[in-house]
């Protein structure tokens, strides 16, 4: 049937509306994460000194290694199928697996805090148990908010999941920061006040998501969601092992040849360089995956991946550009973004800040 250019025009505007609102909200949520980081890089390091924040910046390795490993493949797995279920009618059956899923998961993690005390304990390091322990619940509650967020970003709800984003980030570090006034400044506490916050935004996130698994409650069949999902992410954990190495690698370096005062305020130098470099591109990549997902299909098609390809190199050269730009302006102003967002005791490592936006816009290329 032939679209007449008003109807075309008229199809093009909505779409253009359509894409401007979500990605209004994508950059919203994703300000406010980085806004709440920043602010919660100042409340931390004026309540932690360097060593106590390089113990935090320790135990929140524990933590990325279940979500490099663990949930965070199987998330990408569970938001790479969302579009497919819709299309074939399953969405009850789809999240009947995940379900599933989620809960293997959530027990292998639990089987790991269980090893992760005997180790501790057979290796006499138990000042390590608290923090250890606490990690992995924030790493559990964590993941799971992940992949509540990853099937809402690819249903669309671009407001709810900004929301969170945002959510997750304040409430991370104001009930840190809250919990070390209450009890005492130390690096366990701060990863208590980490989990508590990750079971708040927990809570919101399934009230929200209750609404997407009523749209369809009925199983219809069950299309082989497991094995596609545990098929499309099987590869992430195997690798994600090799990422949370080379993530992780830098700051256990520094423990074990220098000191965890080091750890501290490499960890903010990483946080002020590296994180907001990364969100940003994390922030296009938001925006663009479930694009990507709904334009390659299953995937079978040539021309359709082509053109997704396409898509994803420009991409590319955009966002190497802007991490030129910010790698400009962190050489020339240094010292002043250190004075305004970390506490004056970690500004000795000021001037390395270029070098760490430099490398995390090229690692976190899209």
């Amino acid at each position: 049937m032939k679209i007449w250019p008003p109807m075309t025009f008229f199809l093009r505007s909505e779409r253009i509306r359509r894409l401007s609102k979500e990605g209004f909200w994508i950059v919203l949520g994703q300000a406010m994460a980085v806004v709440g980081s920043l602010v919660g890089i100042r409340l931390l390091t004026e309540l932690l000194g360097p060593a106590a924040y390089g113990e935090l910046a320790l135990g929140m390795t524990v933590a990325t290694l279940v979500n490099q490993t663990v949930l965070g493949p199987l998330g990408n797995g569970v938001t790479r199928f969302y579009a497919p279920a819709v299309e074939h009618g399953d969405l009850g059956g789809y999240l009947n697996v995940v379900r599933q899923l989620v809960l293997s998961a959530t027990g292998v993690i639990v089987l790991m805090i269980l090893l992760t005390i005997a180790g501790l304990m057979i290796a006499g390091r138990t000042e390590w148990i608290a923090i250890a322990t606490a990690a992995l619940i924030f790493a559990i509650l964590s993941g799971n908010n992940s992949i509540l967020s990853g099937i809402q970003n690819a249903a669309r709800q671009r407001s709810i999941v900004a929301l969170h984003q945002g959510m997750d980030s304040w409430a991370r570090f104001l009930v840190a920061a809250g919990l070390m006034l209450w009890l005492g400044a130390t690096s366990t506490v701060a990863m208590i006040g980490y989990a508590i916050a990750a079971i708040l935004v927990l809570a919101s996130q399934y009230a929200f998501f209750r609404k997407i698994a009523h749209q369809d409650s009925v199983v219809v069949t069950q299309r082989g969601w497991h094995e596609q999902i545990l098929k499309y992410s099987w590869p992430f954990g195997t690798w994600g092992i090799f990422c949370w190495a080379q993530s992780a690698s830098d700051r256990w370096a520094l423990e074990l040849f220098a000191t965890t005062q080091e750890v501290g305020l490499y960890a903010v130098l990483f946080q002020v360089g590296y994180y907001p470099t990364s969100m940003a591109t994390g922030m296009a990549m938001q925006f663009f995956a479930p694009i990507f997902y709904q334009r390659a299909g299953d995937a079978s098609d040539s021309r359709r991946n082509a053109n997704v390809n396409s898509l994803n190199w420009r991409l590319t050269g955009l966002a190497l550009g802007v991490t030129g730009a910010a790698f400009l302006v962190a050489f020339l102003y240094h010292t002043q973004i250190f004075q305004v967002f970390v506490a004056k005791e970690y500004g000795t490592v000021s001037y390395l800040l270029p070098w760490m936006l430099l490398a995390g816009g090229v690692f976190a290329r899209p």
